[in-house]
């Protein structure tokens, strides 16, 4: 292992353009569930399915139920950035890293002080009433009754999170695509590219290093410069020190 740590050390002296591309995998050291290991929440019993639960069509024909399981799976209180996002954070302050493209709706990136992030998923933080287009902060969220209603026209708000049934926003993917194809280096973590359109992603990267830091194996590890099979938050931050 630690000739991988010095030679991920290596990859980050001698590159100009990182891109980070990360996953559930990224906030579980924070204590942020994921959706597809043993402890998932795929593999937790609900009256629903959460693939179910977390669909377009649920949210609107079953609202109540969606934010039953909103609020208690995915608002989660008192989580802090890890030591993957605190790096990260500090490889953008010092120019090597130039954009992080996330699966998870979850800021912990931004909290740990990221500032070119691209949400692929959306985020808890962004709500909006579906009927007047009014937003609302995470906060109005938790303090509102079960199910939130715009304080300006009634209408029912709904998270600025990509639910199954729904497209990826086309200016975020655009931006995401963009900085894959500039990098030299696209370290992908986290992650068990299982998730499309957001694992196709990195067809777009002619780089020169890619990089798969896991704890499991992924379809990509054969096609990767680096494969380290550990702790995200321990990899990244012994190879930038």
């Amino acid at each position: 292992m630690d000739e991988k740590i010095k030679e991920l050390k290596n990859i980050f002296e001698n590159s100009n353009y990182i891109v980070f591309f990360g996953g559930a995998g990224v906030s579980t050291e924070s204590g942020v569930p994921d959706f597809r290991s043993v402890d998932g929440l795929y593999n937790q019993k609900y009256d629903y399915p959460p693939e179910t639960i977390l669909s377009h069509g649920f949210f609107l024909n079953h609202t109540e139920e969606f934010y039953k399981f909103y609020r208690d799976k995915l608002l989660i209180d008192g989580i802090k950035p890890n030591k993957a996002h605190l790096t990260l954070a500090k490889m953008e302050e010092a120019g090597k890293l130039k954009a992080v493209i996330t699966q998870n709706i979850d800021g912990l990136h931004q909290l740990a002080g990221s500032k070119n992030v691209y949400e692929l998923h959306g985020t808890v933080y962004k709500n909006k009433c579906m009927r007047c287009k009014k937003s609302f902060d995470l906060d109005y969220i938790k303090k509102a009754d079960l199910v939130p209603k715009c304080s300006f026209c009634g209408g029912l708000i709904k998270p600025e999170v990509v639910l199954y049934e729904e497209g990826l926003d086309d200016d975020i993917m655009t931006g995401a695509i963009h900085h894959i194809t500039k990098a030299d280096t696209l370290i992908i973590g986290g992650t068990s590219l299982a998730v499309y359109p957001a694992a196709g992603l990195i067809r777009f990267f002619g780089g020169k290093n890619l990089v798969l830091i896991n704890k499991s194996k992924t379809p990509m590890d054969n096609n990767a410069n680096l494969v380290i099979h550990d702790s995200i938050g321990k990899v990244l931050e012994e190879a930038w020190q």
